[in-house]
């Protein structure tokens, strides 16, 4: 399935949150990440993440059967892992 995932978290929680989901899925903007998952590792991206997350954080996640019934548009630059790469 397709997952775009966008968070909320306490600035103290942040990188430890993007940690994990980097593990799981491509950074695609501060605070969203998206990408190709299958069920038993997106079962344990949301078991590590409740791990850390607190009252006041929200994580939300956008669960798509299918990655080709959306379309998706950016205004301005799209950002791409692989250009910190080079």
């Amino acid at each position: 399935m397709f997952v775009i995932v966008t968070y909320d978290v306490d600035v103290k929680r942040v990188n430890k949150v993007r940690k994990i989901l980097r593990k799981y899925l491509n950074w695609v903007q501060n605070s969203v990440f998206e990408g190709e998952i299958n069920i038993s590792n997106l079962t344990r991206c949301k078991t590590e993440l409740k791990e850390i997350i607190k009252d006041n954080d929200s994580i939300y996640f956008y669960e798509l059967k299918n990655p080709y019934v959306f379309r998706k548009r950016v205004l301005g630059t799209e950002k791409s892992l692989f250009d910190e790469f080079l």
